[in-house]
């Protein structure tokens, strides 16, 4: 044990000097676990026969056959293509020895070994397959033993700061009264606990060039804030700013803070009269007025002080307590409001009685002689009989008295007619002479 330790101190100084000279991608240290599988059997095969025969007959060892177990690794850059791994691995094993009895159950079986691994490529790579070979301890049972370890790997790096790692090892033992040839198969990953190490930036002269003007502007670009735009002294290299960003820069805009339009030198179109109308739509530039008359008040045709809109009789003065039209004459009033009482129908029918026309010619007189007044009958009647009978009879009442007067040459456009059945009386209808005022019609004049 004493000369296997010597063996081991040696290899590891001899590995550390010969390979310290280049390290721009050295591996920084990391710590690994990875799943182990112990394989004594198929070693066993290829020594009784040949790799060729277990190749080629499929003798090696099944995944069922194998010995699970736990490793640990320390790994250690030692130059870019160079790195030192230190693994501790346990598992519960049954080790075939020679000249000693079997305990007939697996046993924990602990192997230490220190490698060098030989990448292929350097860290600058993220996959860097690799040889390794080594010296290395192992106890098992009572017994302690020596092996060396030679094996294959490829490890994947995961951004910088892990890896992956595959590895494949042959152990041959140094002292085979204490241990047996076997593979150990391994996967596992790593994380680094050091800092990498960059390659050193080389210093690289440069030679000495004219001042560059990149956009041409006369002003070379280390003295230019804008290198790549023309612009002009007074502004460092940049252009002219345009503040408002309406296409004019503000040397040439009235208005810089306010978007505008060039014929007006970078102001807005103006608005004479407020009324948030430009002038250049504004066909009442001197007067507020709305959008939907391009800037103009709201007309009054009439001239009665209220505007068309609001009037509801915009070709006649009016007043602004009759929303724009003129007043009835009280006289008409009444005179209608006598005809409508005088309005007489045979009973439970809508015919006009020959007494009515006395009346309703007075109005027909009446809308001859304001040719803009309008009228509406309203028919109404008592609670006798049913509602809808009652309904239909005020509706065919009042439009007898429309078409009296259609026929006595008034426009129909001018008159209207409704029947109010019997929903709105105006006396008791459990007299008869309430009964007798709630049948009625009723004559209105408006616009």
């Amino acid at each position: 044990m004493k000369k296997l330790l010597q063996l081991f101190i040696f290899l590891s100084l001899l590995v550390s000097s010969a390979f310290a000279q280049n390290k721009d991608y050295v591996r920084p240290s990391a710590i690994g676990i990875s799943f182990v599988l112990n394989d004594y059997i198929t070693p066993q095969r290829i020594r009784s026969n040949s790799l060729t025969s277990v190749l080629n007959n499929k003798q090696w060892a099944k995944i069922k056959e194998l010995a699970p177990g736990v490793a640990v690794t320390y790994f250690k850059g030692l130059t870019n293509h160079v790195d030192f791994a230190g693994t501790l691995m346990g598992s519960f094993v049954t080790v075939p020895l020679p000249d000693k009895p079997a305990s007939g159950n697996d046993e924990f079986l602990v192997e230490a070994d220190a490698s060098a691994n030989f990448k292929m490529t350097t860290e600058k790579y993220w996959v860097q397959p690799y040889l390794s070979a080594g010296v290395g301890v192992s106890k098992y049972r009572s017994y302690y033993g020596a092996i060396i370890p030679l094996g294959v790997g490829l490890k994947v790096n995961l951004f910088d700061e892990a890896s992956v790692f595959l590895t494949s090892q042959y152990r041959i033992p140094v002292t085979k009264e204490t241990n047996n040839y076997h593979f150990v198969h391994g996967i596992g990953v790593s994380g680094n606990i050091g800092k990498k190490k960059e390659a050193p930036l080389k210093e690289v002269a440069i030679p000495a060039t004219p001042p560059k003007d990149s956009d041409n502007d006369g002003i070379f670009d280390d003295k230019d804030k804008c290198p790549d735009v023309p612009g002009v002294a007074d502004y460092e290299g940049c252009p002219i700013p345009d503040t408002d960003r309406d296409g004019l820069n503000d040397k040439e805009d009235k208005c810089p803070d306010v978007a505008g339009v060039a014929r007006y030198q970078g102001c807005p179109v103006p608005d004479t009269d407020k009324d948030g109308i430009n002038d250049e739509e504004d066909k009442c530039k001197d007067t507020p007025g709305v959008a939907r008359y391009q800037g103009c008040p709201v007309p009054d045709t009439d001239g009665d002080g209220v505007n068309d809109e609001e009037d509801k009789c915009p070709g006649i003065a009016g007043t602004i307590e009759n929303q724009g039209c003129p007043p009835i004459a009280e006289e008409v009033i009444k005179k209608v409001n006598y005809a409508a009482k005088n309005i007489y129908f045979a009973t439970g029918s809508y015919k006009l009685l020959s007494k009515s026309n006395k009346g309703l010619n007075e109005v027909v007189k009446i809308l001859n002689a304001n040719p803009d007044l309008k009228l509406s009958v309203h028919g109404h009647t008592d609670n006798t009989g049913k509602a809808d009978k009652n309904q239909t009879l005020s509706d065919n009442r009042a439009n007898a008295v429309k078409q009296y007067l259609i026929s006595k040459g008034i426009d129909e456009a001018r008159l209207s007619s409704m029947g109010h059945g019997q929903d709105e009386p105006v006396a008791d209808n459990k007299t008869s002479a309430g009964r007798a005022k709630n049948r009625r019609v009723e004559l209105k004049l408006d616009y």
